[in-house]
């Protein structure tokens, strides 16, 4: 399994809190669960951290079955559509967002 993570670094702008936590959820969120070969989506909505660490107020990650499935999906129409929704939510943050894909591994306690 694969899980493309995307970080968003910065902060939200003072007031559009609450917007931008509503946007992501009914706007962006049903359509990354639509990506071809999307197993699971997952929203972290950070509340603390080490000092000295960049300031990241989202995560997202989806989890796809091969690295051939995220290509397929990020090929498809609607990773394009998702671009557009993403449009959406920039005037409510100052910031970067990037992606990792990384290979996934349980690790029992």
């Amino acid at each position: 399994m694969f899980t493309r993570t995307a970080f968003f670094e910065g902060h939200i702008l003072e007031g559009m809190e609450e917007a931008f936590f509503v946007a992501v959820e009914s706007h962006l969120l049903p359509i990354w669960r639509r990506l071809p070969h999307a197993q699971k989506v997952r929203l972290f909505w950070p509340v603390t951290c080490d000092e000295d660490t960049p300031a990241v107020f989202l995560i997202q990650q989806i989890d796809y079955p091969s690295l051939a499935a995220i290509e397929e999906a990020m090929a498809s129409p609607v990773r394009e559509e998702a671009r557009l929704a993403h449009q959406s939510i920039m005037s409510m943050y100052e910031g970067r967002h990037y992606h990792l894909v990384c290979r996934r591994q349980e690790a029992d306690c």
